[in-house]
């Protein structure tokens, strides 16, 4: 076999390799069960809400440029609809902020905690039990918890009737129970001061 053939031969077992490997990490993604909502790259996943620009900026999605002033908040929703699943997400807020993730929004053209649940960001609520780690209307937060000024991370679990949360490896929801909306999308509320989000993950259980 001359050199050339050699060296055509080696390349040929190298691309199998590699394919072979990608072929691995790609299987061991998706059997883990993860959907990536939003990765810092583009808004595929979602859909505004028509009252705000959004825009990516360092790999974080903010609203900028609300066209109503009279909104209260503007909204990303998500394309797809869940009904038990966990979620992780990733948030930056100013401490003046009012913000919140909603889900199973049963009407996404008017997302609000009557039409689905808010898991609060909200520092400054002047009932701080209902505040940031609470999930309004029904469960009060176990540890208030201030997020203003730094990253923070929700993990979220709704499953049947029953809801968790956990905020920065804090549970502040555990186990209660609301039975009011069983399914629907997925909603960043971008309300008062700055608010950021990042990397959000959903695992459908």
């Amino acid at each position: 076999m001359t050199r050339w053939a050699t060296f055509a031969v080696a390349l040929l077992f190298s691309a199998i390799a590699t394919v072979h490997t990608t072929d691995s990490a790609s299987s061991q993604a998706a059997s883990d069960g993860w959907i990536t909502l939003f990765d810092g790259k583009n808004l595929d996943q979602w859909v505004g809400d028509g009252t705000a620009t959004f825009k990516i900026e360092d790999g974080s999605v903010i609203a900028t440029d609300k066209k109503d002033p009279k909104a209260v908040a503007a909204y990303l929703v998500s394309k797809q609809s869940f009904k038990d699943f966990e979620i992780r997400a990733e948030f930056w807020v100013s401490d003046d902020a009012n913000s919140g993730i909603f889900i199973r929004n049963t009407d996404p053209k008017n997302i609000s905690s009557k039409t689905g649940y808010e898991v609060n960001i909200f520092d400054q609520r002047p009932d701080p039990s209902m505040g940031t780690g609470g999930i309004v209307p029904f469960a009060k937060t176990l540890v208030p918890i201030k997020a203003g000024g730094k990253w923070n991370t929700y993990e979220i679990v709704a499953k049947g009737p029953k809801f968790w949360a956990t905020l920065n490896g804090t549970k502040t929801v555990d186990g209660a129970e609301n039975a009011d909306h069983k399914e629907g999308p997925i909603a960043l509320q971008f309300g008062v001061g700055t608010v950021k989000f990042r990397k959000v993950m959903i695992k459908p259980l």
